[in-house]
């Protein structure tokens, strides 16, 4: 149950981290446009980063 509490707690974090990060770039007036290019933003580097290391690297 710990473990549980544990893993919302840090989803939690991570959600309003990004929620702040969103609101201190483009303030409360454009939060949804930004928070839609944080996304994207976010999306495309994970998406980046997990190709890096599905492909295998060749050997000489």
């Amino acid at each position: 149950m710990a473990l549980l509490r544990g893993i919302f707690w840090f989803a939690l974090f991570i959600v309003l981290a990004f929620c702040f990060v969103v609101l201190f770039e483009y303030g409360p007036h454009d939060f949804k446009n930004g928070f839609q290019k944080e996304f994207a933003r976010v999306k495309s580097f994970v998406v980046k980063q997990t190709e890096k290391i599905q492909k295998p690297k060749k050997q000489p």
